[in-house]
């Protein structure tokens, strides 16, 4: 078992994961740690481990470590084992994962696996896959803005603190979304491949991570009082219902504007519009308990 870690999105909770490896080594599973060093390090590493001929590769961190294992992995039949060591952890969530240090272990170890279907984003800057959503306009303006730092430091509610300013600030230039050839208005849009967002919070009932297609969140009512009643809603559970938000589900995205609009992939900065979104050609294999 080889462990691709992310010592920067794990300095929070280092400890799960220092405990999920004593209790494999305990049980006679040998495990090789390998410690990422820079962005895309993690795809390097898990691409290296399939070449070595791992069967099972488990991303230690928060949603853009696994993202970054995940295209590492693509197009083997090398499984994917998750460690959530993250700030928000929104994949772990969406698959029930469990954080207790033993039933982590006894997962990778003995678990039964679900075929994670990702998705491909292609910017001018290149193309990247995400696990759970990609987002462009306001809460990609939030990605962008947070400073590492202050991240590290206070965890979630550094995300509540910069979107409360960003809230202000932004200047919501409308998007151009065209979902299997249909094109409809939005201030800003979160293209999902699974339900939850932020956390373990409801965004996209219908989304469904084991099949292709997403399902397109298009924030329709722009201005600050509107976004901050969505971020109201967000942890009631209520943002599915809010007024102003379509829900829509298509297996080709485009997102443009007039100008550059920043994105964000799994919680990652990730370039701006124009994007072009689709499944990636194939799925893989993830522990899921």
């Amino acid at each position: 078992m080889i462990v691709v870690f992310n010592p920067t999105a794990g300095r929070r909770r280092t400890h799960l994961l220092w405990r999920v490896l004593d209790v494999l080594v305990e049980n006679g599973v040998h495990v090789d740690l390998a410690r990422t060093r820079r962005r895309g390090h993690a795809t390097e590493l898990a691409s290296e481990a399939v070449h070595a001929g791992a069967g099972l590769v488990v991303a230690a961190g928060g949603d853009g470590t696994v993202a970054e294992v995940v295209a590492g992995l693509l197009g083997s039949s090398a499984r994917l084992g998750i460690i959530p060591l993250g700030t928000a952890n929104v994949l772990a969530h969406e698959l029930g994962l469990s954080v207790q240090p033993r039933a982590v272990a006894a997962a990778l170890a003995f678990g039964r696996t679900r075929p994670l279907w990702p998705g491909l984003a292609i910017t001018e800057s290149g193309t990247r896959l995400f696990v759970q959503m990609l987002g462009a306009g306001l809460d990609a303006q939030v990605v962008h803005g947070l400073q590492p730092p202050l991240k590290r430091l206070l965890g979630r509610a550094a995300y509540v603190l910069q979107t409360l300013g960003e809230a202000v600030r932004y200047d919501y230039m409308p998007l151009r979304v065209c979902i299997d050839g249909k094109e409809m208005p939005a201030t800003s849009v979160v293209v999902c491949k699974g339900r939850l967002y932020g956390g373990p919070y409801l965004l996209a009932p219908g989304a469904c991570p084991y099949e292709p297609g997403f399902s397109v969140a298009l924030f329709g009512v722009s201005g600050t009082l509107a976004a901050l009643g969505y971020g109201a809603a967000l942890p009631l559970n209520l943002l599915p219902h809010m007024p102003g938000l379509s829900l829509v589900r298509g297996r080709v995205i485009e997102i443009r504007a007039d100008r550059h609009v920043p994105a964000q992939a799994d919680g990652d900065v990730a370039g701006a519009t124009p994007i072009l979104i689709r499944d990636a050609a194939s799925c893989i294999e993830v522990v899921v308990g």
